[in-house]
C-alpha cells in the first residue's frame, strides 16, 4: 500500500492486469450478486434528477423496480446502492441484441440525453473505493466473474490502474492520477 494525497492506495491495482472481456462474461458484474452498485451520497440527488431522461432507454422490469423501489436504496450494510431486478439484476441494466449487459444510464449519456456517465463505482470497477474520516481506501476488488477480464488484462498487459484511468481522473483528478502513474513506474524499476 502507498499514499497520495489522502488516499491509501493498494499497489495490487498496479501489479494486475485487468481489461473487461465483455464477449466472456456478457457483462455479469451488472447481473449477478445480492447488492445494487454501491453510490455516493451525492449520486443520489443525480438518480433521482435524471431519472425522467434514462427511463426512455431502460428495460419495463428496470422501471417497475425503479417506480417501486426508488431511484436508489439503502442497501443491508446502511450504504446508498442501485435498486435490483429479481434481487439480482441493476435495475439501469440493458441489454444489446447479443445479450451483453450495458448501462441504461450510459446509452442516455452516450445519446447526449444526460450528462452525467455512470455511478462511478461502476465506471472504476474493479477498483473499489472506501471512504473513512481520514482517508479514501483504494482496493482491487476480485470476483472470479471477472476471470476472463485478468486474463485479458495479462494478454494485452494492462494494469488496472491504466484500465480504468478516466474514472481515476473522474474521481480524485488529473494530479493524482500523474503522482500514482510515478508510482508505478518507480515500482516497475525495482
Amino acid at each position: 500500500m502507498f499514499q497520495i494525497g489522502k488516499t491509501i492506495v493498494s499497489e495490487e491495482i498496479i501489479d494486475n492486469d485487468f481489461v473487461c472481456n465483455l464477449t466472456a462474461c456478457k457483462g455479469a458484474c451488472c447481473v449477478d450478486g445480492e447488492y445494487g452498485a454501491p453510490l455516493e451520497d451525492a449520486e443520489t440527488a443525480i438518480l433521482a434528477e435524471i431519472f425522467p431522461k434514462v427511463k426512455p432507454y431502460l428495460r419495463p422490469e428496470g422501471i417497475k423496480a425503479i417506480e417501486e423501489q426508488g431511484a436508489f436504496v439503502k442497501g443491508e450494510d446502511g450504504e446508498w446502492e442501485t435498486p435490483l431486478v429479481n434481487k439480482s439484476e441493476c435495475a439501469y441494466v440493458i441489454f444489446d441484441d447479443k445479450g451483453i449487459t450495458k448501462c441504461g444510464i450510459e446509452a442516455a449519456h452516450l445519446d447526449g440525453a444526460v450528462s452525467w456517465k455512470k455511478p462511478i463505482s461502476c465506471h472504476l470497477y474493479p477498483v473499489r473505493t472506501r471512504e473513512y474520516s481520514e482517508f479514501t481506501a483504494v482496493n482491487y476488488h476480485r470476483w472470479e466473474i471477472c476471470d476472463p477480464a485478468c486474463q485479458l488484462g495479462k494478454e494485452l498487459k494492462v494494469p488496472i490502474y491504466k484500465f480504468v484511468k478516466d474514472a481515476l481522473i473522474r474521481k480524485f483528478g488529473a494530479a493524482w492520477y500523474r503522482e500514482l502513474e510515478e508510482v508505478a513506474k518507480e515500482k516497475t524499476k525495482s
